[in-house]
């Protein structure tokens, strides 16, 4: 099998892809649970200086898209802050994707909790 580079397929075109390489972003998991109605992006920006340091944010967006502009922006934005401070963390960011005052629960937010945990804690 052979592996190439993504910026030189045409997998680069793809608009999330494509958004992910403007600023290097390392990953991306989109998180969905039918049962619960969790919409989630989680973004992981850098992880050179360590694991990724960010928190969640629930906000109604008008579509994925704008959720996915987000999340990138913020996850880059909590490299640069780790940076600064002098934390040996990187940055990463989170959105769950909805009206927090119609789609809060404890079901949701502890379905959100094992895609988190399922990245190890080592991004």
């Amino acid at each position: 099998m052979e592996v190439k580079d993504i910026k030189d397929s045409s997998l680069a075109q793809n608009p999330v892809i494509g958004q992910m390489l403007v600023n290097n972003h390392e990953q991306i998991l989109f998180c969905n649970d039918n049962a619960t109605g969790l919409k989630a992006i989680i973004a992981i920006h850098n992880t050179v200086l360590g694991p990724s340091l960010g928190g969640t944010r629930m906000w109604n967006y008008n579509n994925e898209m704008e959720a996915l502009t987000d999340v990138l922006r913020l996850s880059r934005g909590m490299t640069y802050k780790s940076s600064v401070a002098g934390l040996n963390l990187g940055g990463g960011k989170a959105v769950i994707i909805g009206d927090a005052s119609k789609i809060k629960s404890e079901a949701l937010l502890r379905r959100f909790g094992k895609f988190v945990n399922s990245l190890g804690g080592d991004h």
